[in-house]
């Protein structure tokens, strides 16, 4: 690891701490996220040059904390309550040595913030990676390849919202606390799924991105380690990540699954994220991120692709269709059917989804019935499927490598 990457470490797993402090003490989640990106800023510029103090998280709360009076001060200026406000505020935050900050740890609060219900998912995606994982509005438009006058007021607007919501930084009462909980996964599910296929641009992986995923889906299950679906989702994440070093060629160029060269894959992610699932399907009840952690163990057992148990995927799959309905889900089954009963067999299962808006102009659902129609014989409609599949999606390395399988069965010249 680089000197750079381990300050970049560093400042992202102090920013949800330092952040949790500020926000438990001043009680306005807006500023003191501001505050906190000054001080990551500051660390930044700093600590290159001068070296990391002997207690980081103390530096970093007491700068923020001096930026947030500098704030809160500005804030009561414009309602003209200065005056009265100030009196009660400290004239400076605690030293870098002192501890009576604490050290807990408010990750899982703040992403129970971050993802709160009046926000829309992209929002809670934005908010989550600029307050939780201490990215900065730049470093998250360059992510969905939007530019920065954008992601900067989408996430202005978020934390207006949730002040507006009268959000408290506070866990969600029991009642909520499950629902909150799905959210906050699917969210951090999201991220990494950006990450690992990315759906626009030149490149297939955003590897800050899924490093960022499994870094605070490790940070939630260390909050709720007897929780099964936290378990799940973090072997769900290692387990497919496993995968990447073979996804691509040396030119970029995506390598699908039964192709890839399967001794490049992370042994060591493979071990975790299936001792993961194994120890969460043991101990409690069964949820989707275990269902599809158990699914990608199975592939990752083979050694070759012809040792994969594909009767046993398809019996994953058919339990995860009936716990969870989704379009999806249905899709993988249906390939995993093919691999089991015949392409004929899967393709009749893909007719169910025929009606669906949604999948008939989704590129993943062409690219399946293109595969399962050239595995039954029928080049010529396995060509055209193949062509719309490349039409229907942004990701370059995915256009390229869609438009080569029509090319090898109708002879048209890949896209650019």
């Amino acid at each position: 690891m680089t000197a750079a990457n381990g300050f970049e470490d560093l400042l992202r797993s102090l920013a949800p701490q330092v952040l949790g402090t500020l926000a438990r003490r001043y009680d306005d989640f807006g500023l003191c996220e501001d505050a906190v990106q000054e001080a990551l800023l500051a660390a930044a510029q700093q600590w290159p040059v001068e070296g990391v103090p002997d207690n980081p998280r103390g530096w970093m709360t007491t700068v923020a904390s001096r930026r947030l009076v500098d704030l809160l001060r500005a804030e009561q200026a414009r309602r003209r309550r200065e005056a009265t406000v100030a009196a009660q505020l400290p004239e400076v935050a605690p030293g870098p040595d002192e501890h009576s900050w604490g050290d807990r740890d408010d990750t899982l609060t703040l992403l129970f913030l971050c993802c709160h219900p009046a926000l829309t998912p992209g929002s809670q995606v934005a908010l989550t990676l600029r307050a939780v994982g201490g990215l900065t509005a730049a470093e998250i438009a360059r992510a969905f390849l939007v530019p920065e006058a954008t992601m900067a007021p989408r996430i202005s607007r978020a934390k207006q919202r949730i002040r507006a919501a009268g959000a408290r930084f506070e866990e969600p009462p029991e009642h909520e606390r499950a629902e909150r909980l799905r959210v906050v996964l699917q969210v951090l599910y999201l991220i990494f799924n950006e990450g690992y296929t990315a759906t626009c641009g030149p490149d297939l992986h955003r590897t800050d991105l899924t490093r960022e995923a499994v870094r605070l889906t490790r940070a939630v299950l260390r909050r709720l380690p007897e929780d099964g679906e936290v378990a799940g989702l973090l072997a769900l994440m290692l387990l497919t990540e496993a995968r990447r070093p073979a996804r691509t060629g040396a030119d970029g160029a995506l390598i699908p699954l039964a192709e890839q060269d399967r001794s490049r894959w992370d042994a060591a992610a493979i071990a975790e994220g299936t001792a993961l699932v194994t120890g969460a399907m043991s101990r409690s009840g069964l949820g989707p991120y275990q269902l599809q952690a158990a699914i990608a163990a199975v592939h990752a057992e083979a050694a070759d692709p012809e040792d994969t148990d594909w009767t046993q995927i398809a019996i994953l799959y058919k339990i995860l269709e009936r716990l969870t309905p989704n379009p999806m889900v249905t899709l993988n089954r249906a390939v995993a059917v093919a691999m089991t009963e015949g392409p004929r067999a899967g393709l009749l299962l893909l007719e169910e989804l025929e009606g669906d808006d949604r999948m008939a102009r989704h590129h993943r659902f062409r690219a399946v019935r293109a595969h399962l129609l050239e595995m039954a014989d029928d080049p010529r409609a396995a060509h055209e499927e193949y062509l719309l599949a490349a039409r229907h999606t942004a990701s370059i390395p995915e256009q390229r490598y869609l438009r080569s399988k029509a090319e090898r069965l109708g002879g048209l010249t890949p896209g650019p």
